[in-house]
């Protein structure tokens, strides 16, 4: 968070006349808390207590806020990545080996596919770097090549995005995006920024970047294929996600309901095995109704949403069921139904143990099971150490 989002909430405040008790007890954030930010003693907050504090003063949560990061990685993440890092930003030399062809590269980037829809971060810890190298070197003198690269630099944008190497990420995905063939494949990179974006707390640029590029990608729906639904249909998606976030409401269930409108003229979820990340339809918008309703607070509707969602259609891929499932367990949590909650988080873990541990929104929800409960389950505190939550 900026470090002036204390002279912020107290401008704001003042000109809206409200005391800082007043500003407490309708947003809901402790009394505590807003002084110690109004008087520099802490310089930054999450961006869930910011939304909560825009939503009583009745501004945009961006109003706030000028550079808001969500939490970095830890050293050992930071330390895992590094040589895919520097993959990225060293040109490759001459190694003495062979050089890579367009169909071995295409084979590799095929066989790794199951490890990024799977979170398989150890091993694509392993095979990314010199993956990338080949791939850089290919991409020198086979236009062919530069496709391949760009698909390679996509999912690798992806993959940081999701493990917080924020800065890496954006690397990867400008260069995916300068050289993108077409405009649907543009959508595709623009997508995964306007996530990044949002995991940065960059609400303003998050929602004009996903509004422009879907202004520009709308399909005729009479002629529209799937993957041109799905770019637009999650670009839609993005411009919610980012609303809903910066206290617009009404921007954020238009977005949505256009967003349907392409899902219903999907007619079913479009998910293509090549590239999971389009994976795009009627259950997918359902998913991001859901997390809007948790994202205002509204952990009944959450459970009440969910209910009607068939997650058992869908992978457990971090792109959909199991994002969807952190909500119901924060749902439950929020409700006290803490039994429930617990396994919610177990089922992540046991689908996809190298993902969770990665989830800062997992530690949030598991701390409000702590301190709801009396006293801990074993369960309890074995997530604990998945999460890294201390005890």
């Amino acid at each position: 968070m900026s470090a002036n989002i204390g002279e912020q909430l107290r401008d704001v405040r003042k000109r809206r006349g409200m005391s800082q008790r007043d500003l407490a007890t309708q947003s809901g954030v402790s009394l505590s808390l807003i002084r110690k930010l109004e008087q520099g003693e802490r310089g930054d907050t999450r961006l869930e207590t910011a939304r909560k504090l825009a939503s009583a003063l009745r501004v945009p949560t961006s109003r706030l806020m000028s550079d808001s990061n969500e939490e970095t990685a830890s050293q050992a993440t930071v330390d895992q990545w590094e040589p895919v890092r520097r993959a990225l930003v060293t040109p490759p030399g001459d190694d003495g080996l062979e050089e890579p062809t367009l169909q071995g590269v295409r084979a590799a980037l095929r066989d790794a596919m199951p490890l990024f829809s799977g979170d398989r971060f150890a091993e694509l810890g392993a095979i990314l770097p010199p993956l990338l190298r080949d791939a850089e070197v290919l991409a020198a003198h086979d236009p062919d090549g530069r496709a391949v690269r760009v698909k390679l630099m996509q999912l690798t944008g992806w993959l940081l995005t999701q493990t917080r190497q924020f800065d890496a990420a954006e690397m990867a995905l400008e260069r995916a995006l300068d050289e993108s063939a077409d405009r649907l494949q543009g959508a595709s990179t623009v997508n995964t920024q306007c996530w990044l974006l949002l995991r940065r707390g960059k609400l303003s640029e998050a929602r004009e970047l996903a509004t422009q590029w879907a202004d520009e990608t709308e399909p005729r729906m009479s002629k529209a294929t799937p993957a041109e639904l799905s770019a637009w249909g999650w670009l839609l998606l993005r411009m919610s996600a980012a609303s809903v976030r910066d206290n617009r409401p009404g921007e954020a269930e238009d977005a949505l309901r256009f967003a349907k409108s392409a899902a219903v003229a999907m007619g079913r979820e479009f998910a293509p095995r090549e590239d999971f990340l389009r994976t795009f339809g009627p259950v997918t918008v359902a998913l991001k109704r859901t997390e809007n309703a948790m994202i205002v607070g509204q952990p009944d509707r959450v459970l009440q949403l969910a209910s009607k969602v068939p997650t058992d259609k869908l992978k457990p891929t971090s792109n959909n069921r199991n994002r969807h499932l952190l909500d119901v367990a924060d749902a439950y949590a929020r409700t006290r139904q803490y039994g429930e909650s617990v396994e919610v988080l177990q089922g992540i873990h046991e689908s996809s143990p190298q993902w969770l541990p990665n989830q800062r929104y997992a530690r949030d929800i598991l701390g409000r099971v702590v301190n709801g409960r009396r006293t801990l389950t074993p369960e309890m505190r074995s997530l604990a150490d998945v999460v890294g939550l201390p005890m």
